[in-house]
């Protein structure tokens, strides 16, 4: 990591370059089965609704709550393409940039955040952990499915 390049943004540049492997890799998989629901996958068990799912998460932590903004989340059923799809994630990229501005001098310390009517005491780095391990999670859970539809998966991983 260069030294001078904020944590965040670097490592976010990691998890997009994972992200446009997976994006390229379900280009190759039929429209009808990307959105073909699969009820022994969680989160309406589609590869788009997996994907908008991990949209929705960090629409919910880093916009709503860590960015403080008032925000529709995106439904399963407004995007049926994986282009729309990618689309849905431009917009993740720059909401995670502000997110970085406002929060690369400060990742360590504490603010509170309701959850289910608790406050809890968390950090920026601890919010934006949480939100690209459950991206790499479901991630995990679309290669899977893509397998169960006859697809050979490919590594997605940082490190491949």
């Amino acid at each position: 990591m260069k030294e001078t390049e904020p944590y965040f943004k670097y490592q976010y540049k990691l998890i997009q370059q994972s992200r446009r492997t997976l994006f390229d890799y379900c280009r190759t998989i039929s429209n009808e089965d990307f959105l073909n629901q699969n009820n022994s996958f969680g989160r309406g068990g589609s590869i788009r609704n997996l994907l908008v799912h991990i949209a929705n998460t960090y629409e919910y932590w880093i916009v709503k709550h860590a960015l403080n903004k008032d925000i529709h989340f995106t439904e399963y059923i407004t995007k049926n393409t994986i282009n729309e799809v990618v689309e849905l994630f431009s917009s993740i990229d720059n909401e995670i940039f502000n997110f970085s501005n406002r929060y690369e001098l400060s990742k360590f310390d504490a603010f509170d955040l309701e959850l289910n009517g608790v406050i809890k005491s968390i950090t920026a780095f601890e919010l934006f952990t949480h939100v690209i391990t459950h991206e790499f999670h479901h991630k995990g859970q679309i290669l899977s499915l893509s397998r169960h539809l006859g697809y050979v998966p490919i590594d997605t991983d940082i490190i491949r």
